[in-house]
Formats: C-alpha cells, structure tokens, sequence
C-alpha cells in the first residue's frame, strides 16, 4: 500500500487562509498567477500522494463570487499544435476544456490571452474561433529585450501594447493549459494599464512547484525540473530571498530573470515594490504539510523515471531534439536514480524476452505486479488491464473472462470493414467485459475492480497507440513505454 506524503485537508485549510491574507493586501485588484493545473493536477498527486488533483480549484471555488479567471494561451504552442501529455489534447482544445470545466465549477471566466502574438495563422483561426462562441479575446505581444531592458518592457513600447484585459472582479486568477504560456506577464502588463488608468492594483503567485521549503535537490523538486525539461527550467536558490532575509528558499530561473522587472512595474505603480524576493511573492503551502518525506521522495523518483521514458518516447516520434530526454538523465544521475526502482519496467522487458512478443506489466497499489503479453485476441495492454482486475477480483489468472466468440465478431468489424488491427484497443475490450458482465459474475467482478487499480504503475515493452494511452489515463493508470514501436513501419499509431 503506497503511504501518503501529505494531508490533505491541513493542505486546504493552509492553503486558503494563505490566499485569503494575500487577497486582503491589495486595494483595487489583485492579479493572481496559479502556475501549474488548476484541476487534473495529477503531477502533485504522483509525486505527493494524498494531494487531491483538484485541490486547487476546490479552494478557488470558495471565492467564486469575486473571482474571474483569465486564460493564457501562447500563439505558438497553438501553431506547433502543443499537446498536454497527460490528456494527449492540444493546448487550444484544452482552452476550451478549461472553459467549460471552470463554468461546471460557478466560476465565470472572463476572457483568453492570446500571448506572443504575431500573427500566426495558427493563433489568427483559434481567435475566429473562440469569438464565434461569444468569448472575448485579447492579444498580446512578443517584447523586444524580456526580460532584461525593463525600462523598455516598463513603458508604451513595451507592455503599453499589449491589449487591456478590461476585468469586473477584484479577484482576477490567471492561468493557462500548460507551462510557457505568459501568465506573469500578463499580470504584469495588466499591473501597467491598470496604473495608467489609477488603479493601485497587486500581485501574486500560486505555483505548487518547485516548493520554496524544500532543498534544492530534494527529488519533489527535481522532479519539477523533469516536468520542465522541455522548457529548460533550472531550480535555484532565490538569491534576492537570500539577500534580504538571510534564509535559502528554492525558487526557479524564470521567476528569478523577471523579479527585477515586477520590481520595477511596483515602483511605477506604487512608488514601491511589497516584495523583496520572487518567494515572496507565492503563497504556496503545500510544502508545510508533507506529513511523510520518505513516500515523498520515493514517488518523486518514479516521477523522474516516468518523466525519462516520456521524453524518450517524443525522441524516438521525431517530436524532440533528444535535449529534454538528456537533460533528465543528468538529473537520474545527480539524484543516483537507477530504473531498477520502477519493478515493472524489468517485469515487463523479461515478459517480452519469455514470450518473444510485446508485453506489458502493472504494479497495482499494494505492489503486487501482474503481466501480459500478446495473444491472437488481445494486445499485451489488455491482457495486462484484465490480468490486474481478475487478480484485484481473487479470480484465477487463467480464468476467461471475455469469450472468444465475443472478441472475434469485434476483430472480424475491424478488419474486413474498418481495415484495421484485429487486436482490440483497450475501451474495446472494456465495452467487451461489460456486455460480458451482464450474465457473467465473474466478468461483473472484475469490472468492479476498475477504481481499486486507479494509480497503478503500467510499462510497456513497446510505444502503445494514442487511443490506448489516453484510455490508461482515463482510468488513472501512470503508463510509461520502451521508446520502440511493435513493428518496423513507417506509419505507427
């Protein structure tokens, strides 16, 4: 049984008094930046287990009666048709996911930032797009010499340009689909206008990671770094934090480039900057209620692991240099980090070695670990996903739960009419089961057992296709694959 690494509930209530006090400073409004997810959080809740995935937005839906919510998108992760690997949507979909997900929470989002704008074909339709559907849409712009000339950022030529967010609440939360998306920046923009128009407007920062009370090579934070390794952000002790007050705080190099800029948006603002530090500026709690260390620091490892075969996979797809994937690897090394601390990877390659064929492996929540491999009916996912429910059943592994006569109708559809793959991907075989369970106990056993693998470690000897990813996910399975594909075409999905 995997320990918890945080409470919870002490987390919330910290955490809410916290944004409550901060809220409070500021007289006209308050810019409030929350780095990281908002809801589906599920890199905080791996690497500290207990930690609710949405959590954040369960606090933010206290304030929902002052609050608006801007969203950030950046114009070229719209024309590179970014995705989040978690959901394996584009960051322009999940814009309108965060939309309709904020709405189903009362919290009413008042418009999107179409950040570094410049006209991409790409940003130009998703703005048609979106003020088609009746939601307002503001762009801003790349500024010549961020973050370093910051009398040049600081004035009509810099942030002027950019266009004014008009907002009606005191409590305007700004966030994005992913990291890299300009949400400080448009804070600080909005800190501008607001100032020319004589508002006294504030401030702050809610981002989870990396946590400032932590050291620098902890493994929660390196894990942070991992997460970032496409962005290039380096964890670092906050050297204004250090300056001023004498305490090693932990902050990060982007926060640290644009402090001076906040220093100087402040001052033109308010004669003053409240802050003496980039960690002064966050409001994060998370890392005062870490009750267990240990399970903390050994989830983070698996994390950095997962995090390594991700990025090997975008390496062997042709959607990374290999830069993301080394730079992790330096961070195994530096943090002692072997593969041999994620079982099922060993588990899983000496199931292919034994079978001759792809195989996959999943260690469930109490760390019993369970294979499959591939047979004429199944692929080695499904195997492994049915093998795991009959064991969390009590059923015998060679048990059938599935007829043959009921999976071959399925691959006789898919090939004779569809021209695909006979194996069945892993919704298939669900929808399979559960026809199945209708007169079969034991199918209807097993089924039941879907929540109790929710978290469970899966690896597969070879890169599983999209559809079978993003069903894993859905279920909660943290799901990571050899960076080769089961055969030698050239077209895999």
């Amino acid at each position: 049984m995997k320990l918890q690494a945080i409470d919870n509930d002490l987390y919330l209530k910290m955490q809410s008094e916290r944004i409550l006090e901060r809220v409070a400073l500021f007289e006209d409004k308050l810019y409030f930046e929350f780095g990281g997810k908002l809801f589906d959080d599920h890199h905080a809740a791996r690497v500290l287990p207990g930690f609710e995935p949405d959590s954040k937005v369960r606090m933010l839906a206290t304030l929902s009666d002052e609050a608006e919510i801007v969203i950030v998108i950046n114009a070229n992760d719209i024309e590179k048709n970014k995705k989040r690997d978690d959901y394996g949507i584009t960051y322009d979909a999940d814009v309108l996911r965060l939309i309709d997900a904020f709405h189903s929470r009362g919290l009413y989002v008042g418009s999107i930032v179409i950040s570094r704008f410049a006209n991409q074909p790409a940003a130009v339709a998703f703005q048609n797009k979106l003020e088609n559907l009746g939601l307002r849409v503001f762009r801003h712009y790349t500024i010549e010499g961020y973050p370093s000339n910051v009398l040049s950022i600081v004035s009509d030529e810099g942030f002027g340009k950019n266009d004014y967010i008009e907002t009606t609440r005191k409590l305007v939360v700004v966030t994005a689909p992913g990291p890299g998306s300009g949400k400080m920046a448009t804070c600080l923009s909005q800190l501008y206008h607001d100032s020319k128009r004589g508002l006294r407007s504030g401030y702050a920062k809610f981002e989870t990671f990396p946590i400032w009370n932590l050291p620098l090579k902890h493994p929660v934070n390196l894990a942070y770094e991992a997460a970032t390794a496409d962005l290039e952000d380096v964890n670092m002790i906050d050297p204004f934090h250090l300056d001023a007050y004498g305490v090693t705080t932990v902050n990060y190099n982007r926060d640290v480039e644009i402090f001076p800029v906040l220093q100087e948006t402040f001052t033109h603002i308010l004669g003053y900057c409240p802050y003496k530090s980039p960690t002064d500026m966050g409001v994060n709690m998370v890392g005062n209620c870490i009750i267990n260390d240990e399970a903390a620091r050994i989830a983070s490892r698996s994390e950095i692991i997962r995090r390594y075969f991700n990025a090997l996979g975008k390496m062997r797809k042709g959607e990374s240099d290999g830069r993301e994937a080394n730079k992790i690897e330096l961070i195994m090394r530096q943090a002692s980090i072997t593969l041999n601390e994620r079982p099922i990877i060993e588990a899983a390659r000496n199931k292919e070695a034994a079978t001759d064929g792809p195989a996959a492996a999943i260690e469930l929540p109490d760390g019993r670990i369970v294979t499959g491999k591939t047979t004429p009916l199944l692929g080695a996912a499904s195997a492994a996903l049915i093998n795991a429910l009959k064991m969390e059943a009590g059923l015998p592994d060679k048990m059938n739960l599935i007829s043959r006569y009921m999976i071959e109708p399925i691959q006789e559809l898919k090939t004779k009419y569809y021209g695909s793959k006979p194996l069945l991907h892993i919704d298939e075989i669900l929808i399979a089961l559960s026809v199945c369970a209708i007169q079969d106990s034991n199918a209807a056993a097993a089924l039941e057992q879907l929540p109790n693998i929710k978290g469970s470690d899966m690896h597969s000897s070879v890169m599983l296709s999209s559809v079978d990813l993003n069903s894993l996910k859905r279920l909660g399975l943290n799901v990571t694959c050899e960076p080769k594909y089961e055969t030698n075409k050239f077209y895999n999905d």
